[in-house]
């Protein structure tokens, strides 16, 4: 099984419960997992991360320590016409308010979702579905849409059997 890690397991890990100092075994783990096959990202969360600042921990594993294939290219036919379809359903769904549609427009997550909807893989986020949302489009909800399977990065780490130990 393949995973597709979204920019917030990445943010909020490195903002609080894997830290860089704190649990250096979780990076190390998404880049063994990488290397096996199994963990990736898009090129467009990879964009994400660079906005932060240079002296940013995240910015330079994204820059300097994780390999550039962990972050794939979005940027194909199968994928952009799934990303077009996900976008006139969220377009055409009068539930959401203009500005929640207009920044999932130029977001990732539909990218996200797309891709692992071509290659039936899974997308990993540590969001949680609130299909009553007005005023932002949820990644969970969009992936149960077009039945796209998603899970959190506690799950994922148990399906990929990590283990972290002192």
């Amino acid at each position: 099984m393949s995973y597709l890690i979204d920019s917030d397991v990445l943010i909020t890990a490195k903002n609080s419960y894997y830290a860089f100092d704190l649990c250096p075994g979780f990076w190390e783990s998404l880049q063994t997992k990488h290397l096996e096959g199994s963990v990736f990202s898009l090129d467009r969360i990879r964009s994400e991360l660079l906005q932060g600042r240079d002296d940013d921990s995240l910015v330079q594993w994204t820059n300097n320590v994780i390999p550039r294939s962990f972050f794939l290219s979005s940027a194909t036919l199968e994928v952009a016409n799934a990303f077009s379809e996900i976008m006139l359903w969220v377009q055409q769904n009068s539930q959401f308010q203009d500005t929640a549609k207009a920044k999932f427009a130029t977001g990732a997550d539909g990218w996200l979702v797309a891709f692992a909807k071509v290659k039936g893989w899974t997308v990993v986020t540590m969001e949680e579905s609130r299909p009553e949302s007005r005023n932002q489009v949820k990644l969970p909800d969009v992936c149960i849409r077009f039945g796209v399977p998603y899970q959190n990065v506690f799950s994922t780490l148990r399906q990929l059997n990590v283990k972290y130990r002192l």
